[in-house]
């Protein structure tokens, strides 16, 4: 049987002989709000953890309950729509904030204009450089890519009578999310963090965030992610940091690159000045140990995406049917044209002709792999992380083999990096709704210009959040690592600078290699010893309560429905914390008088309110079976 037959042969739920209302001007402007408010949400979380989590699926209940709702409109290709832009917001958010705060850590002045035309010439690559692979990844690849965040969206949209239950699921989760994120570093109530010593063990330290988002991610991310995580933090901070502490405990001088020497630093300026250096380079050698893991899926996505394009020259033409209409092939070539040529020659960037080639080449090739990986795997498990990291280092070779160095060449080459990432994080997520949409029934082209319009409104103030989160929390401190973006800079530096410890570098490019031999996600493990022990520990709570779900499940179908009504939740928590970290970020920019400690010292208050927390999502998982509308 021909790929035609099989592509023919499929009929999606909304027909194509059928027409609903669809790109309104209410899904419109439902889109931007929520494209707003997730890539804000998603900006802070990436800052606090180095991740991101989908929007797709809380998008699409928000909107059926709104439409459904409020608007008494019931049309799923709206709703489609709206979902679309929402993810779009999800994206600009990961592909600005894992590499666009290191221009604050270097204390570069960074208009806003700038920002706007990284992730908006980012983020329209990815869309138009995915529009000619639809036809070979969705269509004619149906049976064979499962695009699991896309299928499983489409699944909750064909459900929609369960918008009510669900809404409500995502609802309470934002409003306790965000009082619990109120209370504490807004109000300053209690403590949002505690930590503790462990006996006469010297500078060996444990603590938690009692944060909801984190415990919303360890429930998301499951025990396994999390645990490794932990692990990681474990080993830095009752491990290394203690060990440090030991062997440096006899010594009067400073030890490179620190400026005190050990003798006098506590666990938190041992993190700072060494640890964080040994995190880069597990971070660094883990995304590149992943990359190569997926160096033949690669190569044999570009290999299958060239050869499936060459034979299907056609298939960014508009057919007759509604279902099988793409953006017209020279509108998509001009645009990606014309973006290449901005960047090489508008001074915005000054990344010029070898910025530009680079963005051109790897934009291609890493897009198509994206767009096919995430096919697989899903979007959360994209080696995003390593491409862009390939991409800097390439670039910043470049760079320094023509002279082009010193802080100008190290911005250039995170410029380059940050529009490659900004990239790849649409296409990924583009490529999961345009699955949507062909199981659905949906306009591809309309999707296609659904998440455009949410690229430029996301796009459009991701670089304000930027700005007030550092005035707020200040980029690289412990309340916001940025763990990605500093990675960047660190590499940048490295290569360009050459001013680095590269000894703690080369020490946590050892562990990484050390754990894929152990058997371990050596990136997982790698983020969790960059990043404060404090982060990893709540995360790891929210594993937990995942593990009993999935413990005590009476049967796959009863452990699968407690798991999706606790994402739901979960995904509230992270939302409605996350956008009260925005608020608070905004009243603090704007001058309003916000308390500066906490009213209590207590540790044992947070940590209650923080187990009550882990009980509410249990609860809210196992309460039974969700109630349909």
């Amino acid at each position: 049987m021909s790929d035609h037959s099989k592509t023919t042969e499929f009929v999606p739920y909304v027909p194509a002989s059928k027409s609903l209302p669809e790109m309104t001007l209410t899904a419109i402007i439902l889109g931007i709000i929520l494209a707003i408010v997730f890539g804000a949400a998603n900006a802070y979380l990436g800052l606090r953890v180095g991740l991101t989590v989908s929007a797709s699926i809380p998008a699409a209940v928000i909107s059926m309950a709104i439409l459904r709702g409020l608007f008494r409109r019931n049309s799923i290709l709206e709703n489609n729509i709206v979902q679309t832009m929402t993810t779009a917001g999800e994206a600009i958010g990961a592909g600005a904030v894992f590499t666009l705060p290191a221009l604050f850590l270097w204390h570069v002045h960074v208009s806003q204009g700038l920002f706007i035309f990284i992730v908006l010439t980012g983020g329209f690559l990815g869309v138009f450089m995915m529009v000619p692979l639809r036809q070979l990844l969705i269509v004619r690849e149906h049976e064979v890519l499962p695009y699991p965040e896309g299928t499983a969206c489409a699944e909750v949209l064909k459900s929609g009578e369960q918008g009510g239950s669900s809404a409500k699921l995502i609802g309470i989760g934002l409003g306790v999310g965000a009082v619990v994120k109120g209370l504490g570093d807004g109000f300053k109530l209690f403590k949002t963090e505690v930590e503790t010593g462990i006996g006469n063990f010297k500078n060996a330290l444990v603590g938690l965030d009692t944060l909801p988002s984190l415990l919303g991610v360890g429930y998301i991310i499951g025990p396994r992610v999390a645990g490794e995580m932990l692990g990681g933090g474990l080993l830095a901070w009752v491990v290394l940091i203690p060990a440090i502490s030991f062997f440096g405990s006899g010594s009067a001088h400073a030890i490179f690159p620190a400026s005190i020497p050990v003798s006098k630093m506590d666990a938190w300026a041992i993190w700072d000045n060494y640890i964080r250096y040994i995190g880069a380079g597990a971070v660094a050698v883990g995304g590149l140990i992943t990359l190569v893991k997926s160096l033949p899926s690669l190569f044999g996505s570009a290999f299958a995406t060239f050869r499936g394009v060459t034979e299907n020259r056609g298939g960014i033409k508009a057919d007759p049917l509604r279902t099988q209409q793409d953006m017209p092939a020279k509108y998509v070539w001009i645009g990606i044209i014309l973006i290449i040529l901005i960047i090489a020659f508008v001074p915005v960037t000054k990344v010029g002709i070898i910025g530009a080639v680079c963005i051109a080449v790897f934009g291609f090739l890493f897009v198509s792999v994206a767009s096919r990986i995430v096919g697989i795997v899903g979007s959360s498990s994209s080696p995003v992380s390593g491409m862009t990291i390939a991409t800097l280092l390439i670039v910043t070779l470049l760079y320094k083999a023509t002279g082009f160095t010193g802080k100008e060449g190290m911005v250039a080459a995170l410029v380059v990096a940050a529009i490659i990432c900004t990239a790849l994080a649409v296409a990924g997520d583009v490529s999961q709704d345009l699955k949507t949409g062909y199981i659905v029934g949906g306009t591809p082209w309309k999707q296609q210009i659904a998440m455009m319009i949410g690229v430029v409104a996301s796009g459009s103030i991701i670089g304000f959040i930027l700005i007030l989160m550092d005035n707020a929390y200040h980029m690289g401190s412990a309340a916001l690592p940025a763990p990605k973006a500093a990675l960047m800079k660190i590499l940048a530096e490295g290569v360009l600078g050459g001013n680095l410890p590269w000894n703690l570098i080369f020490i946590g490019a050892a562990i990484a290699i050390t754990l894929e031999f152990f058997g371990l996600n050596s990136l997982v493990v790698a983020v969790g010893i960059y990043l404060p022990v404090h982060t990893s520990m709540p995360i790891m709570f929210g594993g937990f309560v995942r593990y009993f779900i999935d413990r005590f499940s009476k049967s796959e179908e009863d452990r699968r429905d407690k798991v999706d009504r606790g994402i739901l939740f979960a995904s509230g928590l992270i939302a409605g914390e996350s956008l009260v970290g925005v608020i608070i970020a905004i009243l603090i920019y704007a001058g309003v008088p916000v308390p500066e400690a906490a009213l209590s010292a207590s540790n044992l208050l947070p940590f209650i309110i923080f187990i009550l927390l882990s009980f509410l999502l249990y609860f809210v998982s196992v309460r039974g079976k969700k109630r349909h509308v």
